[in-house]
């Protein structure tokens, strides 16, 4: 199962948290706001630890290419 999905039938194409209706681009809005992951999770409940993971690690992968 794929972590992510876009769809334009889902919030016109925005990037998601697969089979939710959540944007990715929320988790790193609480992230900048200074929340933390648990807070996301507990406010998004539809989202699993596994896919915070799992795009908290690509993140970190692209930064890593960008710095090189």
């Amino acid at each position: 199962m794929s972590m992510v999905s876009s769809n334009p039938e889902v919030l016109g194409g925005v990037l998601v948290f697969s089979q939710t209706r959540v944007p990715v681009r929320n988790l790193f809005d609480y992230l900048l706001a200074g929340d933390s992951v648990k807070d996301f999770l507990e406010d998004f409940p539809t989202v699993s630890f596994e896919q915070v993971r799992h795009v908290l690690q690509g993140a970190e992968v692209a930064f890593e290419k960008m710095a090189a």
